[in-house]
C-alpha cells in the first residue's frame, strides 16, 4: 500500500476507531479505562491547568467491551453489555468509594446487533446510543431523559460513524449503508429522527463524515470519490456550494491518518481552522497539525504515554492527554502553527457541488454561521424551483453536498 488510507469505523470495527479516552465538548472532563494488572476500572480526569485524575472502581473490574463517556456535571456514564443487553449507570465520587446510580437496560435481542455510545453531547447534559441492526439503526438517548433510556429515531439502513453539527445537540451526522454505497446523513433529533442527506459527492462513491466543528462549518470528510477504490481524506465546508477538496500533501506513504481535533472558533474563515490527525505508520504513532488555508502538514512526535486518538482544542492550543509511571495524569499543550497563505503552485483534487440557487447560497450562508433559518431537506436539481421547509426557530438544518460529476485537477 503506497497512499493514504483513512480510519473507518465501518471497514475496520469500532474498536479500531477509539480513542485513549473520551473528552466532554467543552474539555472540561475526560474519562478512561484504566490499567490495574490485568483488570480495568473506570477513571475520570478534571482538565485544566492543573489536571488529576480520580479513580472510579466499581465492586468489580470492568469486562472487556464496557465504554466510559464523560458527564458535564464530573459523573461518567458507563455501558456495561452482556450479551443482548446493555446496561447504563452514572458513575461519580461518594466518600472513599464509587457512588452509582443505574439508568436502565437497553435490550438488543438480535444476535447480530451492536450498540455503542455516540460521541459526548454538545450539551454535557445528554449522552446517545447507535444500536446498529440488520436493517436498520437506532439512536437511543441513554442518560438525561427523564425515564431512563428512550428510543428516539429508528433509521433505514446500516449506520457508523457519528458527529455532531450543532452546538444544541440536534443535528447528529451519521454514515448510513444502503444499496452497497455509504453516504452521511443527517439524523433530526429534534423531528422524530427526520433524516435528510449530507454527502453525496458522486453517485458511486462512499462518503462519510470523519469530524466537523459546529462553529466554522469545516467538515472532514473521506471519501474514494476522486480516486474510485481508494479512499481520500478531504474537507470542506457546511452548507457551502463550493467542491469538497482533496489536498495531495495529505497523501501519506504508508501511514493512516485520521482527524481528532479541529480548533474552535473561526467563523469567518474556516480554512484556517487548524485540524489535529493521529499519524500510524510502520514507524509508530505521532501527531500532525494542518490547516486547510496551508499546504504544508506539521509532523509532531506524540508525548509518552498519549492515549491515542484523544486530544481538544482551546484558546491555548492543542491538548493531548497523557499517562506515564511518573505523571499518571498529564497533558502536554503544543501551540498552534501560526496561519500562512496558500501556496500557488500546490493542486487539490477537486469534487465540485451543484450549482445552487442565490436562495441556496443565502441559506448556506447562514447555516454556516448559526442562524437560524428554514432550509430544505436537500439541494433541489437544476430548473426545480427550492421547496421551502417549514419555518423552525430553533436550528438551521444543514444544507448538504449534493450529487456532482467528479471534477479536474485545478491549481489556486
Amino acid at each position: 500500500m503506497t497512499a493514504c488510507e483513512i480510519e473507518s469505523v465501518a471497514d475496520h470495527g469500532e474498536e479500531a476507531a477509539q480513542a485513549g479516552c473520551s473528552i466532554t465538548a467543552d474539555g472540561a472532563y475526560a474519562a478512561r479505562l484504566a490499567p490495574a494488572g490485568d483488570s480495568w476500572f473506570v477513571e475520570r480526569w478534571t482538565l485544566g491547568p492543573e489536571p488529576y485524575a480520580v479513580p472510579l472502581p466499581a465492586n468489580q473490574p470492568e469486562e472487556p467491551g464496557t465504554e466510559v463517556q464523560p458527564m458535564g456535571d464530573g459523573r461518567v456514564l458507563i455501558h456495561r453489555p452482556a450479551g443482548g443487553r446493555h446496561m447504563f449507570s452514572l458513575l461519580y465520587p461518594a466518600g472513599p468509594g464509587t457512588g452509582e446510580l443505574p439508568l436502565g437496560v437497553v435490550d438488543c435481542p438480535d444476535t447480530g446487533a451492536r450498540l455503542r455510545l455516540l460521541p459526548p453531547a454538545p450539551c454535557g447534559r445528554k449522552a446517545y446510543a447507535l444500536a446498529v441492526g440488520p436493517r436498520s439503526s437506532a439512536v437511543w438517548l441513554v442518560a438525561g431523559g427523564e425515564f431512563g433510556p428512550q428510543h428516539l429515531a429508528e433509521i433505514p439502513g446500516r449506520c457508523s460513524g457519528g458527529v455532531w453539527l450543532d452546538r444544541a445537540g440536534r443535528m447528529l451526522a451519521l454514515d448510513r449503508e444502503a444499496g452497497g454505497r455509504t453516504k452521511s446523513v443527517v439524523v433530526d433529533l429534534e423531528r422524530g429522527g427526520e433524516v435528510s442527506p449530507l454527502l453525496q459527492i458522486t453517485p458511486g462513491s462512499n462518503d462519510r463524515l470523519l469530524l466537523a466543528a459546529p462553529d466554522s462549518g469545516l467538515l472532514l470528510i473521506r471519501s474514494d470519490a476522486p480516486s474510485p477504490g481508494r479512499d481520500r481524506l478531504g474537507w470542506g465546508i457546511l452548507g457551502s456550494t463550493l467542491p469538497v477538496r482533496f489536498p495531495e500533501y495529505l497523501k501519506v506513504p504508508d501511514c493512516t491518518l485520521t482527524p481528532f481535533a479541529i480548533q474552535p472558533g473561526q467563523v469567518l474563515t474556516p480554512e484556517q481552522c487548524a485540524v489535529a490527525l493521529r499519524v500510524d505508520g510502520p514507524a509508530g504513532t505521532w501527531v500532525a497539525v494542518w490547516r486547510p488555508a496551508q499546504r504544508q502538514v506539521h509532523h509532531l512526535p506524540a508525548p509518552e504515554g498519549w492515549l491515542t486518538g484523544a486530544g481538544l482544542w482551546t484558546t491555548d492550543g492543542l491538548q493531548l492527554p497523557y499517562s506515564t509511571a511518573e505523571v499518571p495524569c498529564g497533558v502536554l499543550r503544543l501551540g498552534m502553527p501560526s496561519a500562512a497563505p496558500r501556496g500557488a503552485g500546490d493542486a487539490d483534487s477537486e469534487v465540485p457541488i451543484r450549482d445552487g440557487t442565490a436562495a441556496q447560497a443565502a441559506q448556506a450562508t447562514r447555516a454556516v454561521y448559526g442562524t437560524s433559518v428554514p432550509a430544505p431537506l436537500a439541494v433541489p436539481l437544476p430548473g426545480e424551483p427550492p421547496e421551502p421547509g417549514p419555518p423552525d426557530s430553533t436550528a438551521a438544518r444543514p444544507v448538504p453536498l449534493q450529487q456532482a460529476p467528479l471534477g479536474r485537477l485545478v491549481t489556486n
